[in-house]
């Protein structure tokens, strides 16, 4: 498969991009195609002791910051994340990866790759590693939101969660402060009552953050900017409370033989809740797989995040996801919230 890579995407582009890429490279069956001013990408490698032999350069000379303006992805032709995006549309890849502006990626996806028929606006879906695993849509990729775009985001995401992580019928539910349908705001309440509506999804109601440890749904369908700042206090609070419990091993009098089986532990369960380990999300409603990691990602989260792409791109999720919105009788968009 081949991998479009933009190069020139995150806080620690392009150095991190090319080491991820070349870890990326050891480990799996792929052909990368880095997207990025050549000269710099070449610099960077010879610098880091990266082989850039049996790797393509896909030449950009401009790079979408994190400060732009989503919008200036339509009037920057020569930026690496909307070649990239015009790329994979032309099926010159299999994926497309960037650790770029949110913003502008989903902006871009939207333009340039196109939206699944009947999909009103794409989303984030994150996996999140509780009991069993939960799927966040939308976790980033729009800040407003309608009570019916919610109901798009329960039936793509029960899709994903059907087809390609094998759960039958999944739990839907809505991120939310109480559990009582009257909970939330009026565009809360609406999507409630549209959700409970709909034929083809399995819907369990709200779901308050305390309870979302027990996976008490398969999906977790949340507007942008709420499920942006759960899986953040997430991430926070697991590298916090990881970082007090070996602390606390390292100053005990335990002997040096039971500190070390405690911290092989550690590592083993901290891995689960590392944003690193699972390097990137899908934009699912895209036509394509285009797959979205951490703006501060690493060397290891951009490994990880071409994993994802390689996985996404394997699956036939878009298709199935295609498949079962056709003829779902979904609610039409009106005034965001």
């Amino acid at each position: 498969m081949k991998i479009l890579i933009d190069a020139m995407g995150g806080d620690f582009a392009p150095t991190e991009i090319l080491k991820g890429t070349a870890l990326a490279v050891n480990e799996l069956e792929f052909t990368p195609l880095l997207v990025g001013e050549p000269s710099l990408l070449e610099r960077s490698a010879k610098e880091n002791g990266i082989d850039l032999s049996g790797w393509k350069i896909v030449p950009a000379s401009d790079a979408i910051g994190m400060n732009d303006p989503p919008l200036s992805i339509r009037s920057r032709p020569d930026c690496s994340m909307r070649i990239g995006l015009e790329l994979l549309k032309k099926g010159e890849g299999d994926a497309f990866v960037s650790a770029g502006s949110t913003g502008a990626l989903q902006m871009g996806a939207n333009l340039f790759v196109k939206k699944i028929p009947g999909i009103s606006r794409s989303a984030i879906g994150t996996l999140l590693p509780m009991s069993k695993p939960v799927l966040l849509l939308d976790s980033g990729a729009n800040t407003s939101f309608t009570p019916a775009l919610l109901c798009h985001y329960a039936l793509m995401g029960s899709v994903y969660m059907e087809k390609v992580q094998g759960i039958s019928r999944p739990r839907v539910g809505l991120l939310n402060i109480g559990t009582e349908e009257h909970k939330g705001t009026e565009g809360h309440e609406s999507a409630y009552r549209l959700l409970s509506g709909m034929k083809n999804i399995q819907f369990v109601g709200n779901i308050e953050p305390t309870a979302l440890p027990q996976s008490p749904c398969d999906v977790l369908v949340a507007d942008g900017f709420s499920g942006n700042i759960l899986l953040k206090t997430l991430e926070g609070m697991c590298r916090y409370i990881f970082k007090s419990i070996q602390g606390a091993f390292a100053s005990s009098s335990l002997p040096d033989e039971g500190k070390y089986a405690s911290g092989r532990i550690l590592k083993q369960v901290s891995g689960r809740f590392d944003a690193s380990e699972h390097g990137g999300a899908p934009l699912i409603g895209i036509s394509a797989p285009v797959i979205k990691a951490h703006g501060n990602s690493d060397a290891r989260a951009i490994k990880n995040a071409i994993r994802q792409a390689l996985r996404y791109a394997e699956s036939n999720a878009i298709a199935e996801i295609e498949e079962g919105i056709k003829g779902a009788d979904l609610p039409k968009e009106h005034t965001p919230c």
